[in-house]
């Protein structure tokens, strides 16, 4: 049996405020209607979603319109970071999206960790193409530089592919 909720905020994989969904019992008991992000859908529940339709179509706008800002600010940015290395040139770990959100916080710039659109962590040296997924769809690219502690970077002029590390 599935339960018919009225989404008042935006839900991730599942829809948009406004929105009339249909869910299994215990997401809805035990996640949706406890954090206030839906309420049963009845007849009087249901009056309000145009009204949420109408504030979600207004804050669309606004979003895409700071998304596509930001996208064209971060798209194409390079940006590097260190990572510990064993002698065979083996990382010590990985760098995961939290750690790509590090990055831009020290560049100032605010984004969110669900923005980065990471299938896997990144284990191995070099040049990677990170895809950003900004808000209301707004697509971004940067570049990763993953180099171990130490290196040097060669010259601006000289840095369009890094060398193997040793």
């Amino acid at each position: 049996m599935r339960n018919q909720l009225l989404l008042l905020e935006d839900v991730e994989d599942l829809g948009r405020s406004g929105d009339v969904v249909s869910v299994k019992p215990g997401y809805s008991r035990n996640f949706l209607v406890p954090q206030k992000k839906a309420v049963v859908a009845d007849k009087f529940t249901l009056r309000m979603q145009a009204k949420l339709k109408e504030e979600r179509a207004k804050r669309a706008e606004l979003d895409r319109a700071e998304a596509e800002a930001l996208s064209k600010k971060i798209d194409g940015m390079i940006l590097s970071i260190e990572v510990k290395v064993d002698p065979d040139g083996h990382m010590y770990g990985s760098v995961a999206a939290a750690d790509i959100v590090r990055l831009f916080e020290g560049e100032g710039i605010v984004i969110e960790r669900r923005n980065v659109a990471l299938v896997h962590p990144i284990k191995a040296l070099g040049a990677h193409s990170i895809q950003l997924k900004l808000k209301e769809g707004v697509p971004a690219q940067i570049t990763l530089h993953v180099v171990s502690e130490g290196y040097v970077p060669p010259p601006v002029e000289a840095q369009e592919e890094l060398p193997p590390q040793e």
